[in-house]
């Protein structure tokens, strides 16, 4: 017997990733997360948006004007990218020094500009300047593109410190905070790897024929789901960890229920 599925490997990644999403917020809202996750919350919510707005506006705006749309929410979505590392960094190191605090922020900034410096072309600072429509559209393109980069790099030396000093500084394991940057810091890894991967094979690839350029673009499709996977694996961890109280919170609730229950009676 032969099954016939009329969904491709791209469709059935984008609804399991919708759905995903939706039951994180639905976790984030039902186990009243979201006054302690305020800007994660608002990503996700974001996140969400941008993939349900993509399916209904596609074929149905210009090509020009769903392109700028998604522009200003891209580059909406660096900047939330950004409050919600300063959200987990200050709940992740909430007991560290001064020092630590500067040493820390000086580090995975360097890192991060570094990596960000020797990844990927940069236009020429002429084509940028915001002296006309076109290149303000430049500019913001730009801003998004390297800045979601950045956003990424940040969030992988943030996961790589919490892992190292989140525990001497009062977050340790199976607490929320250090398992949202674990989730978040993997989701950037897989992203950054499959850039740096394309640009490799983008780089080295000189086809000679339609058969490998159809092989390349496979490879690349591969990549991208390859991708998804790894973000819908990284959802399906937020949910499951966020559903469950912290080992602190189950212990003061069971002292409270305890020490209630011989005065109730």
């Amino acid at each position: 017997m032969h099954f016939n599925f009329a969904f491709t490997a791209v469709q059935v990644l984008w609804t399991l990733t919708l759905a995903a999403h939706l039951v994180l917020l639905v976790v984030l809202l039902g186990r009243d997360r979201i006054r302690r996750f305020r800007w994660f919350f608002t990503g996700i919510a974001l996140v969400t948006f941008r993939l349900i707005a993509s399916r209904l506006l596609f074929g149905r705006m210009p090509q020009l004007v769903l392109g700028e749309t998604f522009l200003v929410l891209g580059f909406i979505s660096v900047v939330v990218g950004l409050l919600v590392l300063v959200e987990l960094s200050r709940m992740t190191f909430r007991n560290a020094t001064p020092p630590a605090w500067g040493m820390g922020i000086t580090a995975s900034l360097t890192i991060s500009a570094l990596a960000l410096a020797v990844m990927g072309p940069w236009p020429a600072l002429v084509s940028i300047v915001p002296n006309s429509l076109m290149n303000a559209v430049n500019l913001l393109q730009l801003l998004t593109q390297k800045g979601g980069i950045a956003v990424d790099l940040l969030s992988v030396c943030l996961g790589l410190l919490s892992v190292f000093f989140g525990r001497r500084c009062g977050t340790g394991w199976r607490l929320h905070p250090q398992l949202v940057i674990i989730g978040l810091s993997t989701a950037s890894l897989g992203q950054l790897a499959t850039q740096l991967i394309w640009q490799a094979i983008a780089k080295s690839a000189a086809p000679h024929s339609m058969a490998e350029y159809v092989h390349i673009m496979d490879l690349r499709e591969k990549l991208l789901n390859a991708n998804s996977v790894i973000y819908v694996v990284v959802l399906i961890w937020w949910i499951l960890w966020l559903w469950f109280d912290e080992p602190g919170a189950r212990l003061s609730t069971d002292e409270t229920t305890g020490s209630e229950g011989p005065a109730a009676a």
